[in-house]
């Protein structure tokens, strides 16, 4: 009766062990979506080099017009807004609404 006892503790112990570890983990990420970050987005950029420094958007908004194609990336987070857009697959604006 005791080794069982002993075998759920261990059981119990590991359990516990795995969610501290997906707790610290999740924790450290933190926020993406940061001044520092958005001002890291630069002109010219491709959407994977955005979508590596943000993550991946929001939302997505494609638009195909005959001479060229537009995609709005939109980035929220809480009352936060950012808005990445690019012309034929490569950043040649982004807008904010974060604060210091």
């Amino acid at each position: 009766m005791n080794m069982s006892i002993l075998q759920s503790m261990t059981r119990l112990a590991r359990k516990l062990g795995l969610v501290l570890v997906l707790v610290i983990t999740i924790s450290c990420v933190g926020k993406r979506i940061t001044k520092a970050n958005v001002e890291s987005v630069a002109e010219g950029m491709s959407k994977k080099q955005v979508e590596s420094i943000l993550g991946p958007p929001t939302d997505i908004d494609n638009k195909d017009f005959v001479i060229m194609k537009k995609t709005t990336y939109v980035y929220r987070q809480g009352q936060d807004t950012v808005t990445i857009v690019f012309k034929d697959d490569k950043v040649t604006d982004k807008q904010s609404t974060l604060s210091d």
